[in-house]
């Protein structure tokens, strides 16, 4: 899966000063407004700190995989309240480009993660991830949990298998020529036929981007996914998975969660909300929040109430 952006098959799943943050023993960094780039296997990645001051910053993961952190710039009010990190997956983004497949492993994004936060000293700090972002928030929870104080799971992916039968659901509603359309794809392998491409762009236009994408005055910079990887490891559209991650399921894990977790998701969501509660049920002292009129791209389709809900989750956990 990859973070929304304004294009059809590219859906789901932003001065170099260099960043820092000093840090005593014990205590949370004084990170300062700043951007700059980590070194990670392969070569570069590229982060950028948003807002200043000592609460517990919010590490924020795009979709993709192949995505970019571009919509997170939308998430800028919550600067009020405590820095937020947004980075650029190795391969995509203002990261440097790539097409190893050597690399495009979940542990090596993994790996990734853990190479930022120790270049910021980060001691305690909140996870944020959307569609494929969760995944690897996930992974980073349950590989690295020191430091983590909660997690946000912003319409969530950890299981195919899953995310498939929600697609096969989401699928049933629309008209029958679409239906056939993709299942037609889908049996003969071709995914650029004319009625295949249609079919995903009525599926986007009802579960993905619904509204106008929204922009923002800070994404000043051309920084283009990659396609490559999200086709590599994911497939052709949203509804159809080919490439490696077709048999990942990491559902297991939601169960070794023991930090407050809120799950969201918009109400024409991908990941449909019937889903999230039976996610909420495996994860302690978790929640639900559903954005009404959202489809995946919840930022874009309702930023208010995105934006509140998620306020409101590390507003208490601040306490």
């Amino acid at each position: 899966m990859q973070q929304i952006k304004i294009l059809i098959t590219f859906t789901c799943f932003f001065l170099v000063l260099i960043g820092g943050s000093t840090a005593l023993a014990g205590t949370n960094p004084t990170l300062k407004a700043s951007e700059g780039y980590v070194e990670v296997n392969g070569g570069k990645m590229w982060y950028r700190i948003l807002g200043e001051g000592n609460e517990a910053p919010l590490l924020m993961m795009h979709g993709g995989p192949g995505g970019t952190s571009r919509s997170f710039y939308l998430f800028e009010k919550l600067t009020k309240d405590q820095p937020i990190i947004l980075f650029d997956q190795f391969g995509s983004g203002r990261s440097d480009h790539h097409q190893d497949t050597n690399l495009l492993k979940v542990h090596e994004f993994v790996a990734q993660v853990k190479a930022l936060t120790s270049h910021l000293n980060l001691n305690e700090f909140y996870l944020y991830g959307h569609s494929w972002g969760t995944a690897l928030a996930l992974e980073y929870y349950v590989a690295h949990p020191q430091g983590v104080k909660g997690i946000i799971f912003n319409s969530p992916y950890f299981s195919t298998a899953i995310w498939e039968a929600d697609a096969d659901t989401l699928i049933m509603a629309l008209p029958d020529t679409i239906q056939k359309a993709i299942a037609m794809g889908e049996k003969t392998g071709d995914f650029s036929s004319p009625a295949y491409q249609n079919a995903n762009r009525i599926y986007l236009a009802n579960y993905g981007l619904r509204k106008k994408g929204l922009s923002s005055d800070l994404d000043t910079v051309v920084a283009r996914g990659n396609y490559f990887i999200y086709n590599y490891m994911w497939g052709p559209t949203e509804f159809t998975a080919n490439g490696t991650l077709k048999t990942y399921d990491n559902i297991a894990a939601l169960k070794k969660i023991s930090v407050p977790t809120l799950f969201i998701t918009g109400e024409y969501d991908e990941a449909r909300p019937e889903t999230l509660l039976y996610f909420q049920q495996l994860v302690p002292n978790s929640q639900v929040a559903v954005i009404k009129g959202a489809g995946h791209a919840t930022m874009h389709d309702n930023l208010p109430s995105n934006t509140k809900v998620m306020r409101k989750f590390l507003k208490k956990a601040n306490k």
